[in-house]
């Protein structure tokens, strides 16, 4: 649905443009500030379409990057290349309406303050990116079990190296919707806040009572979390902690 709007807000901001161009009486050819305009409205027909805020971003650079690289005559294997590398990173984006986001060194510290001090602990993190923050966290709790779930190749790889020597600490590649939550202790996401809803009804069909759901900057909608950490980062990151 979201690679739908933003198609449909490329376009029709291509047809607006391209008309608005003529009645100026331009000549209907690439140039920067034709595609300047065309992404100002593709940004602001993706607002109104209410989609997601790095959608708008990508409408504001889309067109004039586009206008951008084909002055500089780079070869077409550089462009399938770049389109290559953006696809193996954000692979699930179209589908899954989750981007990479990744947390920092001190959301990690924030996390690992909110882990019981229970030997044999078990942590998931769905969406796990390239394993920063369960690297850490594996570091710190040595007696703790984590596990990270990954579905794009490049940050499952990465997350893989990160692993690397850590006997606690355990990455997967797959659909973080069909992995299934039963046995675990916590359960940490940084994804979209279009999908808590759905990841709210799958951590409570699966996820045990007392256990802990664990949001970065998302919360689940009309669900009061047990409580709201503010992490002292540049990007003002709170946790949204949920007692099953």
């Amino acid at each position: 649905m979201a690679a739908l709007k933003a198609l449909a807000s490329q376009l029709i901001a291509w047809v607006l443009a391209g008309v608005g161009w003529s009645l100026l009486g331009q000549p209907l050819a690439p140039s920067l500030t034709l595609a300047v305009l065309q992404a100002a409205l593709a940004a602001s027909i993706g607002a109104l379409l209410r989609s997601e805020r790095w959608w708008i971003a990508i409408h504001l650079l889309f067109s004039p990057a586009l206008v951008a690289a084909l002055r500089l005559d780079l070869p077409p294997s550089l462009y399938l290349a770049v389109l290559a590398g953006l696809t193996f990173v954000f692979w699930t984006t179209f589908r899954g309406e989750v981007p990479l986001f990744l947390s920092n060194r001190t959301t990690a510290e924030a996390v690992l303050g909110l882990l019981p001090r229970t030997n044999g602990l078990k942590v998931i993190d769905l969406g796990a990116g390239t394993g920063g923050l369960l690297r850490q966290l594996a570091q710190a709790r040595p007696d703790a079990r984590f596990t990270g779930v990954e579905h794009a190749p490049l940050p499952w790889l990465a997350a893989r190296m990160n692993a690397r020597g850590l006997a606690n600490l355990a990455i997967e590649r797959g659909d973080i919707w069909r992995r299934p939550l039963a046995g675990q202790d916590v359960v940490y996401v940084f994804l979209s806040p279009r999908v808590m809803p759905r990841l709210w009804e799958k951590a409570r069909a699966e996820m045990r009572p007392g256990t802990l759901l664990v949001s970065s900057s998302f919360p689940v909608p009309d669900i009061a979390p047990e409580q709201v950490i503010e992490v002292p980062d540049r990007r003002g990151t709170r946790l949204f902690c949920y007692r099953m």
